[in-house]
């Protein structure tokens, strides 16, 4: 048995050695490029790209602003129009000439529906057209309304009462932090933004491993709740993945002299930590981040993703330290040999993304470790490869 364990062992070790000189074929932008063009021919137009949702319309809806993000990102890095005018086509069919969004309801207090916002500031600034920033202005107006936890924290939804989720920190404090910024709100709005990170922070630590618990149920009344804490059963990859990537997003518009700006750094350093300390040998992570050797449970590609786009970011703003280069590079790298194939058309996709997960709702989603291994595993998913190609541009930036 210790024979065969040496040999996986060298197997595994050749394996990655291979796939680490593979890598040196293309850098990090000439695969995040051929995603994003994978991306267009297969789906012309973007909101196409949830097929099994077989819409007869585009829709209002994080997803596809994940990945539009990214198109964003890597316009700005190439200057290659076609990335913009991708993205642009998609929200013009949303927003109509009075800037209202078609399907957005801000009584639904959906903080999901915050995210697609991100990509009208640049639309604004290039195009001046008044109808983006009065689509801007109404997404903010949600967050002032936006239900709240005793202690201020935003609730994930009118139909999620009382909860907060590692997900609503990404659909919502980047767009808020921006907004206010620009805008050149008080530094009440910055201590705002500031505690929904200290908050849930607080409530879904898990003090022994330093890793985060996908949600927090204040009323403790939802079946998949700890009757005690409040607390949603399991540590998620991809939730702890938004919550990451929200941190240094938000920090590209947080006051430099805010006293609260050094905190989120420290929980973003803290987070990081713990990550690496359940980092699988293939540099990925699992659905379930801590229980890699539980049966069912596979290596996803999302979370994964979005760990090597906080880390490339953290690592070029300066917030993580120089070991995060490499780390993030590593984790890229092994997502393009593990996890990417090429199809006979030449076009590139991204597998073992899962496609969605949550909590409560009909039917209900009950948090166990069966739930999230059982959700659908999907090719080209919006959660996997939004955050490859953001990655693959801030890794590009590397120095």
């Amino acid at each position: 048995m210790k024979k065969l364990i040496v040999v996986l062992g060298f197997l595994s070790a050749l394996l990655t050695s291979i796939a680490s000189v593979a890598q040196t074929e293309k850098t990090s932008l000439e695969w995040t490029s051929a995603m994003a063009d994978s991306i267009m021919q297969q789906h012309p137009e973007a909101w196409t790209m949830r097929e099994f949702k077989q819409l007869t319309g585009p829709e209002w809806g994080y997803p596809y602003s994940l990945v539009l993000y990214g198109f964003q990102k890597l316009y700005l890095k190439t200057g290659d129009e076609k990335y913009l005018a991708y993205g642009k086509t998609f929200v013009d069919q949303l927003i109509d000439k009075n800037g209202k969004i078609h399907g957005y309801n801000p009584a639904d207090f959906n903080i999901d529906s915050i995210n697609p916002g991100k990509l009208l500031f640049l639309l604004h600034q290039k195009y001046k057209d008044e109808r983006y920033l009065t689509a801007m202005k109404s997404l903010r107006e949600q967050l002032q309304w936006q239900p709240r936890t005793s202690a201020g924290g935003f609730w994930h939804k009118n139909i999620y009462p009382w909860q907060m989720w590692l997900d609503g920190l990404y659909m919502g404090a980047p767009y808020y932090a921006q907004f206010a910024q620009e805008h050149k709100e008080s530094k009440a709005s910055f201590d705002d933004i500031a505690q929904q990170f200290l908050l849930i922070e607080s409530k879904t630590i898990d003090k022994k491993t330093g890793l985060l618990y996908h949600a927090w149920d204040e009323s403790h009344l939802q079946r998949w709740a700890n009757k005690e804490t409040g607390l949603s059963p399991h540590f998620w990859s991809r939730s702890m993945g938004w919550y990451a990537m929200a941190l240094v997003d938000t920090l590209d518009y947080f006051p430099q002299n805010h006293p609260k700006r050094k905190e989120l750094i420290r929980l973003l350093n803290q987070l990081a930590e713990a990550l690496l300390k359940v980092q699988d040998d293939s540099k990925l992570w699992y659905q379930v981040t801590d229980q890699g050797n539980r049966y069912g449970n596979y290596l996803e590609t999302s979370g994964s993703a979005m760990f090597a786009y906080a880390f490339a970011k953290g690592y070029n703003k300066k917030y993580l330290p120089e070991k995060y280069k490499t780390i993030a590079t590593d984790i890229f790298n092994s997502l393009v040999a593990r996890h990417t194939e090429t199809d006979a058309l030449g076009r590139l996709h991204l597998i073992n993304t899962c496609g969605s997960a949550g909590l409560g709702n009909e039917p209900y989603r009950t948090g166990t470790f069966e739930y999230y291994v059982s959700e659908a595993i999907r090719t080209d998913d919006p959660h996997g490869v939004g955050p490859f190609i953001m990655a693959g541009v801030e890794i590009s930036e590397f120095k």
